[in-house]
């Protein structure tokens, strides 16, 4: 609370230079604070340029220990692999997700084997890069089953645990799925495993860019409504919270990051858990596309981080990740 005022006080004095400013900072960012989200493709040295996206690229398993050496010289804690499966691979059970042979897997393989406990990998637990249909699950009369793609993500999450995955993610919104897979886990010998549920991932049209990028745009029949939050709620989002953490959550995830910096204060001085935003790739494109002349990109971006950790997340994952040195730099 303030107790003076003016002229004896004047808030201006400790903003007035920049040896100042620093000493008196509230928030900041480094390195430690980022996720940076891969996606993978099928082939052989490639990297494929997404439209929706710029700046942003889809890379052949071959091309990933440059990408990985670079986040890791970065200080950039951990990596997210996402997969752009080929439609012929796709069906509406979304099987690809249990093939050992899949993107995801052979990644999680080959970077392990190199960089062992290098750098933390995230990997998405859900069905949508793999169903004909678009749904992160089992989808019947134009509805997504929750018990019945559970079944499956427990399949999902042992192999992706298997293969070498640090932190599995689900995204999927199935009610109970946290409390299933950490059973499954620690049945299976994998108690160290951490799950970093998304609690609270919202209906939103921020996620279109993504859908692009990993081949589920063109498919999806209907929307998510269904499954994923409604975004006039909040109270709902701390009751989301609340189920996960009980069911062994380790960390939680609030999705989209920007319209949605009060769900995150929300969530933050309730529970105190270690709380992740994801800036979508709705929020890239849109910050990629709107920059003001005469305003440098990286001022922007950063503006628009620094907004996350005021709102008091631990962690973001964003596509500016791989700029890091350059933005904090700036």
């Amino acid at each position: 609370m303030i107790t003076g005022k003016f002229p004896a006080l004047r808030l201006r004095r400790n903003r007035k230079t920049d040896w100042s400013r620093r000493l008196i900072e509230e928030n900041n960012l480094t390195p430690n604070d980022f996720i940076l989200p891969i996606f993978l493709i099928d082939g052989k040295n490639k990297k494929q340029s997404i439209r929706s996206m710029p700046g942003v690229y889809r890379y052949t398993i071959d091309k990933l220990n440059y990408i990985v050496d670079s986040a890791i010289k970065k200080n950039i804690p951990m990596i997210a692999l996402f997969p752009y499966t080929e439609s012929n691979k796709k069906n509406a059970l979304g099987t690809e997700a249990l093939n050992e042979n899949n993107l995801v897997c052979k990644a999680l393989q080959i970077i392990k084997r190199k960089y062992n406990k290098e750098i933390g990998i995230m990997c998405d637990v859900a069905l949508d890069p793999y169903t004909s249909h678009g749904h992160d699950g089992l989808l019947q009369d134009k509805y997504v089953l929750n018990d019945e793609t559970i079944k499956i993500l427990l399949d999902q999450s042992l192999l992706q645990a298997q293969m070498g995955c640090d932190v599995l993610a689900p995204s999927d919104m199935m009610d109970g799925r946290i409390g299933e897979i950490r059973k499954y886990l620690d049945k299976n010998d994998f108690k160290m495993t951490q799950i970093l549920s998304y609690a609270v991932k919202y209906a939103s049209s921020f996620y279109g860019p993504f859908r692009d990028a990993v081949g589920s745009k063109n498919l999806l029949k209907g929307n998510k409504k269904n499954y994923q939050m409604d975004y006039r709620n909040s109270d709902e989002a701390l009751r989301e919270v609340a189920l996960d953490i009980k069911e062994g959550a380790d960390m939680v995830m609030v999705k989209p990051g920007l319209p949605y910096l009060d769900i995150i204060q929300l969530v933050k001085k309730k529970f105190k858990i270690p709380v992740f935003a994801y800036q979508v790739s709705g929020e890239y494109s849109m910050l990629c596309n709107s920059i003001d002349k005469g305003i440098t990109n990286n001022e922007i971006i950063l503006e628009s981080l620094i907004s996350f950790k005021r709102a008091g997340a631990n962690a973001i994952v964003t596509y500016f990740a791989d700029r890091l040195d350059k933005i904090l730099k700036d």
